[in-house]
């Protein structure tokens, strides 16, 4: 990273404005997205986001800023030092905005120093010589002043070059102490065990129940990943998995995931829940007489959903408010439960609110499948031999297949 980039990054947050710190110092948007850019992939964290078309500084940005404050400081004095302090007071913003050195050749010229030899600097530094010495003598140009005198038993720094050992020490100290919060938060993330599962019926649910006995058994376990746990819609798992934001997803389709492991986790048939008052005894009747509400059609369970309530009741009259979609399993409860509407569910779901709703099987079998899919790590494999095991003792379906060590491998469905 370069100190220039710091600059540019830290007015960025300071201002909240790309356009205005491009403006101020005379240089390209692209230039200062750049900058907040790489300051963001240093530390490992996001500092802003876009919101309407504007840059929104994130409350992380105060304490990052906090941690420049001193770099800041550090590079006024370079400024001063080298000669653009431009009316005396204030530094010259524009000079300041392009300074080139990067930090890592900071810590290079303070490695030569404290080693008091270049060559000694360079076996340390598993650089070659001819490398470093170069790099310091484009150090000097840019700041105009010879840092080191060479002897013959080393280089011992000048006066100028003991007032930028000062400097870049400053720099150095402040940058090291930044990205050591950002190396645990990062070591933080890859340790952690990120699980994706399909929206739960509520607290009762078996994916809930599945989840909890997870958690509750991972950490009893003392496991090195850490457990975070997200829900979504199917279509959603599938890109969050095949982008790598999350290890594991719990769904009711593994259509379009060919190319990761995966596992079918149960087996059920799909049902129809009304409210609890009804009297309708046919899907038929049931469809043509009530509103419906129903999983999202990029999930699996809702696209098969409203295509076999098209096919009951061809002849109604589809009004836009006949059927809602929803990826709120609690919100479909509800509507089935206090406000008259019909769903469509698996069996293994509806079970649980059998005492809220009314659960009135189909007129033909329509079976349906959950599965766990999983990426490369060990750990996501782990987590789905203790998923399968929970939906095992929470439910009393059939459980296809369980993971065991010995046959992992065989039984592994990947492109």
């Amino acid at each position: 990273m370069h100190l220039g980039a710091l600059f540019i990054a830290s007015h960025v947050l300071t201002s909240g404005s790309v356009r205005e710190t491009a403006r101020r110092f005379q240089l390209s948007p692209s230039t200062v997205s750049t900058a907040i850019h790489n300051l963001e992939t240093e530390l490992a964290m996001t500092l802003t986001e876009r919101a309407s078309g504007e840059l929104a500084t994130l409350i992380a940005s105060g304490r990052v800023l906090e941690g420049l404050e001193p770099i800041m400081a550090a590079i006024s004095e370079l400024g001063q030092w080298v000669g653009h302090d431009g009316a005396g007071a204030e530094i010259d913003e524009a000079w300041t905005s392009r300074i080139p050195v990067k930090i890592v050749t900071m810590e290079r010229f303070l490695e030569v120093a404290d080693q008091g030899s270049i060559n000694r600097a360079a076996r340390r530094l598993r650089l070659g010589q001819p490398q470093l010495s170069l790099q310091l003598a484009n150090l000097e140009k840019f700041l105009r002043h010879r840092l080191f005198e060479r002897q013959a038993l080393g280089s011992v720094l000048t006066e100028e070059g003991r007032r930028a050992y000062q400097i870049f020490m400053a720099i150095s100290q402040a940058w090291n102490d930044l990205k050591s919060s950002a190396d645990e938060r990062y070591r933080r993330t890859a340790r952690s065990l990120r699980i994706g599962s399909i929206i739960p019926t509520g607290s009762e649910s078996w994916v809930a129940r599945c989840l909890g006995s997870l958690v509750s058994e991972w950490n009893a376990r003392r496991n090195n990943n850490a457990i975070s746990l997200v829900s979504m819609t199917a279509d959603d798992l599938r890109e969050a998995l095949k982008n790598g934001r999350i290890d594991v997803a719990i769904l009711d389709s593994v259509f379009g995931l060919e190319s990761f492991r995966h596992r079918e986790l149960l087996q059920t048939d799909m049902v129809v829940i009304a409210p609890p008052d009804s009297t309708e005894t046919s899907v038929a009747d049931l469809v043509a007489g009530h509103a419906i509400c129903m999983p999202s059609p990029r999930t699996g369970l809702g696209h098969a959903a409203m295509a076999f309530s098209y096919e009951r009741a061809p002849n109604r009259r589809r009004r836009g408010q006949d059927i809602t979609a929803a990826d709120s399993l609690p919100v479909i409860v509800d509507l089935v439960a206090n406000h008259g509407y019909v769903s469509f569910l698996g069996r293994v779901s509806a079970m649980p609110i059998a005492d809220k709703v009314r659960i009135v099987d189909l007129d033909e079998h329509l079976p349906m499948s959950y599965h766990v899919a999983f990426n490369h790590r060990k750990a996501a494999a782990d987590a789905c031999t203790v998923i399968i095991e929970a939906a095992a003792r929470i439910t009393s379906e059939s459980v296809v297949r369980t993971i065991r060590p010995a046959d992992a491998g065989a039984r592994e469905t990947a492109a």
